[in-house]
């Protein structure tokens, strides 16, 4: 898989923070999310979670801008990228180098599509594929959780312990297991801080990570987004630096594999 083809993979389900501030446009100026400067109160998983969920989320569609840098060990690659999400149902991501669109990815609930030009190849299937290569279960929801930060797992139909660390509230997966899920909460505000998904036999980790996070009136997004992953073939990295966020707009999802190109097979 070449550069192109891995970075639009990773953009789906990766990204990273960045320690500079971004400028989100909406139809509505966004506010900063608090920072706890108190000490945060100990309080129960339970009680955590439905503080989470209690965060609003009110928008049928989101179109977001951002600049995106792919790097591993090999390699670094700067792009932008366009990202289209249509609450549930598609997201469409393009990525661009000196504006010439160069891939392109659409995502559903039960497919997921993309091609690149480099080499005039694209692919075509469902989760399996892209959960194998990256080493942890992948679903529509994940992906969708993963780009608006919000937790990957539906967090109210898992068990978790609960723990206070550095001002964030820490869940970990009760479930025993070989995969084992940690989520980082902020204590200000009950956003999600970083995740993490561990699959300790095989030595795989990813972790994503948010900064800068802001509030619009349909919904508290993040301005950066940190994807790192980890497996014994190497590292990979990609950063998002959200520059255009604008939510209810009427989208189009184009996506069509010019002719020609080749169909490939992710092993």
């Amino acid at each position: 898989m070449n550069l192109f083809s891995r970075t639009i993979v990773m953009l789906c389900i990766a990204g990273i923070s960045s320690v500079s501030l971004v400028s989100c446009k909406a139809k509505d100026k966004a506010i900063p999310t608090a920072i706890a400067t108190e000490p945060v109160d100990e309080m129960k998983a339970s009680k955590i979670i439905a503080n989470h969920y209690n965060i609003k989320s009110n928008y049928s569609s989101v179109y977001i801008r951002a600049n995106a840098k792919y790097a591993d060990d090999k390699q670094t690659q700067n792009v932008t990228a366009e990202i289209k999400i249509k609450k549930d149902e598609q997201i469409l991501v393009s990525i661009r180098f000196l504006g010439i669109t160069m891939a392109k990815a659409s995502i559903t609930p039960t497919s997921v599509s993309y091609y690149e030009k480099i080499k005039g190849t694209y692919f075509e299937g469902d989760f399996s594929a892209l959960s194998k290569w990256l080493g942890t279960d992948l679903d529509y929801n994940k992906i969708q959780n993963l780009l608006v930060g919000e937790a990957l797992d539906d967090l109210k139909k898992g068990k978790y312990t609960e723990a206070l660390v550095d001002q964030l509230y820490r869940l970990d997966d009760a479930k025993t297991g070989n995969t084992k899920k940690t989520f980082y909460l902020n204590g200000a505000d009950f956003t999600v801080n970083k995740q993490e998904i561990k699959q300790t036999a095989e030595s795989r980790m990813i972790q994503v990570a948010y900064a800068d996070t802001k509030v619009f009136p349909e919904a508290t997004m993040p301005a950066n987004v940190n994807i790192k992953t980890f497996q014994p073939k190497g590292k990979s990295e990609i950063n998002l630096e959200y520059t255009t966020i604008t939510f209810n707009e009427e989208l189009s999802f184009p996506y069509s594999v010019p002719n020609g190109y080749n169909r490939i097979i992710i092993k």
